[in-house]
């Protein structure tokens, strides 16, 4: 379990977030505002990592072209492509928000009414959020109760911890809502999002509803506090376990002399399919979008799902629930980043071939 959050400053571990983004200028469409015009609202998204990337450009597409989009992530490179890609797309569609980079988790919070995260892992929420609620934030915009959606994969105790600060301090209201669908459903806005949220707080799985529609199809809200993470680490197990499982199956196949192809519309058509097999196939030309089109770039990195799992693992020996096959895939998915770091996890496939 993470160490307790606290409500103070602590300027030696939020420098480190704060640096990435430092000097990089912001993408700014001038318009006029009149008294009686639409009110505009701002939007904050901190996290542009594999999935958070492609999930903010959508979110800049489909909110009004006279919102704001406020973007920090600590790698510069990643937010100075994220607004030349933006730029672009305005240039030659018209469509989207503003676009600004901001130096700091803090002052994206500070300036909008709806922060949205996606960061690697438990320590990276921690961080973000100390900075964040380092002393009392400003009035939002319209005077509307700031909204924060944690969409991290982390354990449901440290997320339930980040809540409660946000609330206990009355600095908002916080749901945690991580999804499913990789990088091809985020690019697609096709992804599934685990809500939990506290039934005590009004009409707030209704308010967190359409904003994830901007970026997702459906929306599960599971139940209170931190029940969309614990969700998300059982599904996150089975697919961790399935895809090793799918890499098997596939090398088996075409080791007797299988056609990729035909092994995997079989597959796909009878009681082996699943979403590593279909939508994820790690063999080259049965999934076409799939990373192993190309040599497994990009994608959900082998280190992320050896991080799921863990997580997993250790939230199901919590509460005392068996589990027989995970200690052995994350012996799988420690050997495959070590000779594999940075592709997409269904690299298994490639693993087990190198590996005889």
């Amino acid at each position: 379990m993470s160490a307790s959050l606290t409500i103070r400053s602590s300027p030696s571990r939020l420098r480190s977030l704060g640096n990435g983004a430092a000097g990089l200028t912001s993408m700014r469409t001038r318009r006029g505002f009149g008294t009686t015009g639409p009110r505009w609202t701002t939007w904050g998204f901190i996290g542009l990592g594999r999935m958070g990337y492609p999930m903010a450009s959508n979110l800049r597409t489909k909110i009004p072209k006279g919102d704001t989009l406020l973007i920090h992530d600590r790698d510069a490179e990643a937010t100075a492509r994220f607004v030349e890609e933006a730029s672009s797309e305005t240039v030659a569609d018209g469509k989207g928000a503003e676009i600004q980079v901001l130096p700091t988790p803090r002052e994206v919070a500070e300036a909008s009414s709806t922060i949205i995260t996606v960061l690697p892992g438990p320590s990276h929420v921690m961080h973000v959020f100390h900075s964040i609620l380092a002393g009392a934030l400003p009035p939002t915009k319209h005077r509307s109760e700031r909204l924060f959606i944690d969409c991290s994969t982390i354990d449901p105790s440290t997320s339930r911890e980040v809540a409660n600060a946000v609330h206990s301090t009355n600095q908002g209201r916080f749901v945690d809502a991580p999804m499913s669908g990789g990088v091809v459903g985020a690019r697609a806005s096709t992804l599934t999002f685990m809500v939990g949220a506290s039934s005590r707080s009004g009409q707030l799985v209704e308010r967190v509803r359409p904003i994830l529609q901007l970026m997702g199809s459906r929306i599960l809200h599971l139940g209170e506090q931190g029940m969309g993470l614990s969700g998300k680490l059982a599904n996150n197990y089975l697919l961790a376990i399935s895809n090793i499982a799918t890499a098997e199956a596939m090398n088996l196949g075409l080791k007797w002399g299988l056609d990729p192809t035909k092994l995997g519309e079989l597959i796909n058509s009878s009681s082996g399919q699943c979403w590593s097999s279909s939508v994820n196939n790690p063999v080259k030309g049965v999934s076409p979008d799939a990373p192993a089109e190309s040599d497994y770039k990009g994608g959900f990195g082998v280190e992320l799902m050896k991080k799921d799992l863990k997580l997993a693992m250790n939230a199901a020996d919590a509460v005392g629930a068996k589990v027989e096959l995970g200690q052995k895939a994350v012996d799988v998915y420690q050997a495959v980043e070590a000779a594999e770091a940075g592709k997409d996890f269904s690299v298994v496939y490639k693993w087990l071939g190198d590996s005889r």
